[in-house]
């Protein structure tokens, strides 16, 4: 009797510490606030002025779970399920999807790095978007993102992707990606996104020392309007090919950082290439230069410019400032005010180019369909996170 109460006793204390080595958490924010924006189009194509309400522009809403067992000797089995939602309508974001954002499981050795397989986002994201832009650092956030994320700054999300990400080598950080097109090879050539597949691979590097971080990412999608949901991808308004013209979507890039006290300051630079199916090519460059500062542990203040220029199909520039205040009154709670102007010139066929605010795809964005050169964007939010 008493040896099977030990025994009873024993596979307990097992049962509780195998339990206690697993974790699930449930975790999100809200992102909501009211917009004020110029130069709008209308129903009758002209230039109107807009006040709306206005859903992840900080950033995007969402919830998830994210959930870790330890299986000894530093292993773990790691997953991810992350949502996008609309708080103003209810609906979910990319696409529809039910776990749009991430989706992935994998393993994790503490010595050596993850290996994770699923629906994951690329290097030019993880080390460009999130380290050295505007966007990442502030709450800007997707109205301070390039011109419809040509670069994949924000929204380069791989599907069928298999990613290795290293530990910290001594301030040092790399990893690599491939996305499977999960098709059998098309006969003959492909004339749009219909007849072809979606593939990615996507590599990158991180190193900080101290105050100091560097980065680089290249990341390469074939047929990005053939990925579901498809990757935002056109110069909206200005390029003649449609999304599902483009064969090939190659962009590359550098960012540096540098925090003084209370200061942070980045420079970033991104270089994207867009092949046609037939055609020349497009080329888009960004140059981004921005600061925060932070007041007090709760007040942070924040500005920062991008030029960006295209070439090939057209001749564009467009010239953008931020500039944004956030105050924390919480951990957990800030409100924040942020305006955006954008100066558009240069022309296609003879018709000017348009000013446009982030992503002319994405309902948090209000694009200048008017055919203004120039548009300012106005926004008072508040962003929760649980």
């Amino acid at each position: 009797m008493k040896k099977k109460i030990l025994t009873t006793a024993i596979l307990g204390l097992i049962a509780g510490s195998a339990h206690a080595q697993s974790s699930v958490t449930l975790y999100g924010l809200i992102d909501a606030g009211v917009n004020y924006i110029n130069h709008t189009t209308n129903a009758s194509k002209g230039s109107s002025k807009a006040f709306t309400y206005g859903d992840g522009v900080a950033q995007g809403s969402r919830w998830g779970l994210r959930g870790s067992e330890d299986l000894g000797g530093g292993l773990k089995a790691i997953f991810v399920l992350e949502n996008g939602f609309n708080s103003g309508n209810g609906t979910a974001g990319q696409g529809g999807a039910m776990f749009g954002r991430q989706a992935y499981v994998g393993l994790t050795q503490s010595n050596i790095g993850s290996i994770t397989f699923g629906r994951q986002y690329s290097f030019s994201t993880d080390i460009l978007g999130s380290l050295y832009s505007t966007g990442g650092n502030t709450v800007s956030g997707n109205w301070a993102y390039h011109v419809n994320d040509v670069d994949q700054l924000t929204s380069s999300r791989i599907n069928n992707a298999v990613k290795f990400q290293s530990v910290n080598f001594s301030g040092f950080t790399f990893g690599g990606l491939y996305g499977f097109s999960n098709t059998t090879s098309f006969a003959g050539a492909p004339t749009t996104a219909t007849t072809s597949s979606s593939r990615a691979y996507s590599f990158g590097a991180n190193y900080a020392y101290g105050p100091f971080s560097l980065g680089g990412a290249y990341t390469d999608i074939t047929y990005p309007a053939a990925a579901a949901p498809a990757f935002s991808t056109s110069l909206a308004n200005i390029n003649a090919a449609t999304p599902s013209a483009v064969r090939d979507l190659r962009s590359f890039g550098f960012g540096g950082r540098y925090v003084f006290g209370p200061a942070t300051a980045w420079l970033l630079w991104t270089n994207t290439r867009f092949l046609p199916i037939t055609g020349s090519s497009t080329l888009f460059n960004a140059y981004e230069a921005g600061v925060k500062y932070a007041f007090t542990p709760a007040l942070t203040g924040a500005v920062g410019y991008t030029y960006s220029r295209a070439s090939g199909l057209f001749n564009a520039h467009w010239n953008q400032a931020n500039g944004s205040i956030d105050y924390a009154l919480s951990k957990r709670t800030d409100v924040y005010g942020l305006v955006a102007y954008e100066e558009a010139s240069g022309s296609y066929k003879g018709t000017p180019v348009q000013a446009q605010i982030g992503d002319s795809s994405s309902s948090i964005f209000a694009p200048s369909g008017s055919g203004s050169q120039n548009q300012l964007a106005v926004r008072v939010g508040i962003r929760h996170k649980f």
